[in-house]
């Protein structure tokens, strides 16, 4: 135990308490908080404004796997690529969420704890500035020269001139009034001032950043269920009708059941690119891409001609049409040995490099004594590796070829299990062409035929009359999405909310007069919340232009 000071001790230094210690204090024991208090602290940590950053910024970073793994709901392609790229990896990365982050648990949560921080954190600051709004502006302190800025001067007073001090306060208010001050008259034996104070808008600007926060969480939550997001193949000369059996793959919100769609339907004419010439810089770079579709809603008399670009969606009855990607998609038609066509269809082949080299999968279900499996690779203009193997050297069509293998077994698509289109599952087929068959892959150029082995059939690579050698096709994603509105607007007000918060200078000034011998004494002072290296020379400027103004109004002024 430490002992307290003397009386005397007290006697000397009046303005300290009697139990004051000069030396080490005492050891304090923490009352104990109790079962029902945990509830209570805990409330108040979480609904903390520290605590809300901490839960903006671990969204913010539990939102980046979402960039760096492909999402199911907006590339389902790139998912299972990803799956057949690192086989052993994606049953854990896929048990994790990282290929549904935004729907994930762990970002749920997140999000729904920054939403409860949010909301008990702006409900009594609201009631807070509401009532500090109302409030008068503090009393004059007493002593103004402690304060961070502060002037004096000394005013003259005009001979029988008794309101002199009035007279400056009034002018000051005034002053500050018209800078946009909220001003309070205070007096006292011999003195009077003004009290001013400006900047609630800087507090107003923080709530309204934060409302607007728990806007855009309750918007994005809220459209997400009345949200969804499809992609779509369309090979050219073919149509999209909005369906919910026309999409490739479809993912709704929670509240959407497919059967309420918008009607209307997209042909795709033709898909355009232009790529960098041989021999130029960049070389084979495409420069632009230009999906030019048409449009018929409704009213099916009605049609627009239009174009989807990267980076420049098309808007349609409140869809969003992005364009993902592009490829080839060539026409093969399969005959039995009896020249029956039992397959005829233009097949998307998926780009596997820069140089658009392709990888399509035809299967044949029906028509042939056993299901057939044909993995073809497509070259745009093909080369040949130092190995023997072809390769694409340009992604334009100028010497096309195209190298099947023929598989037959069972596909495993009578029982019912979903097949992708574009994979094929060659364990349990027997290898019919290519690799160690001893018989060579079909090779085919436009317009020609090859044979399949054992005598069942052949393959055509078909050419219509009026298309180029090989048809293109757009990988489109429809996405729609009623609260992006909303969200844009929320993240404005944010934004707008966020500038006011950063920008506007929260300060109290104080102009005080007394009277004395020789004139008047007249004191200027300003205290700012938080930092603010303005205030000095706002209130050097409020005495220059009240000491103008004070001379300028004295009695007799205008006759000299």
């Amino acid at each position: 135990m430490f002992p307290s000071r003397s009386d005397t001790e007290v006697g000397v230094d009046p303005h300290r308490p009697d139990d004051h210690l000069d030396s080490a204090p005492v050891d304090v024991t923490q009352p104990q908080i109790g079962l029902r208090g945990i509830p209570i602290w805990a409330w108040r940590q979480l609904t903390s404004m520290r605590t809300a950053l901490v839960l903006l910024l671990f969204l913010a970073v539990a939102a980046v796997p979402g960039s760096l793994f492909p999402q199911r709901s907006a590339d389902p392609n790139g998912v299972t690529q990803w799956k057949r790229d690192n086989p052993d990896l994606f049953a854990f990365v896929d048990s994790v969420g990282l290929f549904d982050v935004y729907v994930s648990p762990w970002f749920s949560a997140i999000y729904l704890l920054l939403f409860t921080s949010l909301v008990g954190c702006v409900v009594p600051r609201a009631r807070h500035h509401y009532t500090a709004l109302r409030s008068r502006p503090p009393r004059t302190p007493a002593r103004l020269s402690r304060l961070s800025a502060h002037m004096q001067t000394t005013l003259p007073v005009t001979a029988g001139e008794n309101d002199s001090t009035e007279r400056a306060i009034t002018l000051a208010e005034g002053l500050l009034r018209k800078a946009g001050y909220r001003v309070e008259l205070y007096s006292g034996p011999g003195w009077s001032s003004v009290s001013a104070e400006r900047g609630y808008l800087r507090e107003t600007g923080n709530l309204v950043f934060h409302v607007a926060l728990v806007g855009i969480i309750v918007s994005v939550a809220i459209g997400g269920s009345f949200a969804y997001t499809g992609q779509r193949v369309v090979v050219e000369g073919t149509t999209f009708v909005n369906a919910l059996s026309d999409y490739s793959s479809f993912n709704p919100g929670r509240f959407v059941d497919g059967a309420g769609l918008t009607s209307y339907s997209l042909r795709l004419n033709d898909f355009k690119v232009a790529y960098q010439l041989p021999g130029a810089p960049g070389a084979g770079q495409a420069g632009d891409f230009s999906a030019n579709v048409t449009v018929r809603g409704d009213d099916t008399a009605k049609k627009q001609d239009l174009s989807v670009r990267v980076n420049a969606p098309l808007t349609i009855a409140g869809d969003r049409i992005y364009l993902l990607g592009n490829g080839y998609a060539p026409t093969l038609s399969v005959r039995n040995a009896r020249g029956d066509v039992v397959y005829r269809d233009s097949q998307p082949f998926l780009p596997q490099d820069t140089n658009m080299t392709s990888l399509g999968v035809i299967k044949v279900v029906d028509g042939m004594p056993e299901q057939l499996g044909l993995v073809g690779f497509f070259y745009p203009t093909q080369g040949t590796l130092p190995s023997g193997a072809f390769t694409s050297i340009y992604p334009d069509v100028i010497n096309p070829v195209l190298t099947m293998n023929v598989y037959s077994g069972d596909l495993g698509i009578d029982d019912g299990t979903p097949r992708s289109v574009y994979t094929l599952d060659t364990s349990g087929l027997t290898q019919r062409t290519g690799g160690k068959t001893g018989v060579q892959a079909l090779k085919l150029t436009p317009g020609t035929s090859a044979d399949l082995p054992d005598g069942l059939g052949t393959v055509t690579w078909e050419i219509s009359s009026s298309a180029a050698p090989v048809k293109r096709f757009a990988s489109l994603q429809i996405q729609h999405d009623p609260s992006s509105g909303w969200v844009l607007g929320f993240a404005i007000v944010a934004t707008l909310g966020l500038f006011a918060g950063l920008f506007l200078p929260r300060r109290r000034l104080w102009v005080k007069a007394r009277p004395v011998t020789d004139g008047i004494v007249v004191e200027y002072a300003g205290l700012a919340r938080g930092d603010d290296p303005t205030l000095q020379g706002a209130v050097t400027a409020l005495a220059k232009h009240h000491a103008r103004q004070y001379h300028d109004d004295r009695p007799g002024s205008e006759n000299r």
